[in-house]
């Protein structure tokens, strides 16, 4: 099974190639990307080195991750525009590689991981984030990234219609399930000030609830399970009544969108990462699911498991002047992005 089986997918790589604003100013470049084997993660990795092969840009990327076994079942083998790194971003890196970009896009995710491992989840952001700038500033990296999230903004005030970077939303740091949040706050403060301090380039990428034919399988947010189930044959079964409003983004255009702002992103500055033409309620994605695959879409009373996993958040849409400003456009609706994500699965098998 292998996502470059999928002729879906490799088109997904070529256009969001073709989105990303002065992808030339990256020729030449070194890139070391951690999660590298997650859905953001792996799809920035296939991009740059997609790109690489099609258009001889010299460019050299070395995917970082907790397991060679998994990146190499990935990603494949090392070439000459790929290497790989085993390791956790929560020690001190000692990579044989002098990256002039660092993507840190290591992080625990989703549900699950919040409820089992929220001390993991705070350290891989904040300790892991730190470990990773010092890396950067003393081998002369010329710009970091830190991918953040559309949670930073918490339960926000449901009258705005959308959130823009400089708003600052509400978050309870005495629930665990802040673990995810907070923490990423708390990085972005760090990549800031870091530019403050040391004059390091640092730049934020906060995307909102991105889904594609790439996410692990231990990925249980409700997008992914929605798309798994209905491939399983099975009806979709929503938990609640589904009624959050969401920025939703393919993850061809999240990926286009965040190799756009390293690019041409003002330094110490966050970038909301959505595509403005789609917005959907829980209920709405999952409704979109079942209807591309021909089942039921099925409200049923959550469980102690599905109520302890549950976000507070009824509401992350993502204002994206500053990102368009930079002159990125989308490429993909919610129903061409469900397409993919169900083609992309179904032809890599």
């Amino acid at each position: 099974m292998s996502l470059y089986n999928s002729k879906t997918y490799i088109n997904d790589l070529e256009t969001a190639v073709s989105a990303v604003v002065d992808i030339g100013k990256l020729n030449g470049k070194n890139f070391l990307i951690t999660g590298a084997s997650g859905l953001i993660g792996s799809f920035i990795v296939d991009t740059l080195v997609h790109y690489n092969e099609k258009n001889n840009a010299r460019i050299k990327v070395c995917a970082t991750g907790r397991s060679i076994k998994r990146l190499e079942e990935r990603f494949g083998f090392e070439s000459d525009s790929l290497c790989f790194a085993e390791h956790d971003v929560n020690k001190v890196p000692d990579f044989d590689f002098r990256a002039d970009c660092i993507i840190h896009a290591a992080s625990n995710a989703y549900p699950a991981a919040f409820n089992d491992y929220p001390v993991d989840t705070v350290m891989s952001n904040v300790a892991g984030t730190y470990n990773l700038l010092e890396y950067g500033r003393k081998v002369g990296a010329a710009r970091f990234m830190f991918i953040s999230s559309g949670e930073v903004y918490g339960q926000g005030d449901l009258s705005l219609d959308a959130f823009t970077e400089d708003y600052s939303g509400y978050v309870d740091i005495l629930q665990p399930r802040s673990c995810y949040p907070a923490a990423k706050r708390t990085a972005e403060t760090l990549c800031v000030s870091y530019t403050k301090q040391y004059g390091f380039d640092t730049v934020i990428a906060r995307p909102c609830h991105t889904y594609g034919p790439n996410a692990t399988q231990a990925d249980n947010r409700a997008n992914v399970q929605f798309v798994n189930n209905a491939l399983a044959g099975n009806d979709i079964v929503l938990n609640s009544a589904g009624n959050q409003m969401r920025s939703y983004n393919y993850v061809a255009d999240c990926v286009s969108a965040i190799l756009t702002v390293l690019i041409n992103g003002e330094s110490a500055q966050a970038y909301n990462i959505a595509n403005p033409d789609v917005r959907t309620t829980i209920a709405g994605f999952a409704r979109e699911v079942a209807e591309q695959t021909g089942h039921k879409l099925i409200f049923a009373k959550p469980d102690e498991v599905a109520l302890a996993q549950r976000t507070p958040i009824a509401k992350q849409v993502l204002d994206t002047a500053r990102l368009t400003s930079l002159g990125w456009k989308g490429c993909y609706s919610l129903s061409d992005g469900v397409a993919h994500t169900i083609a992309g699965i179904r032809e890599k098998e």
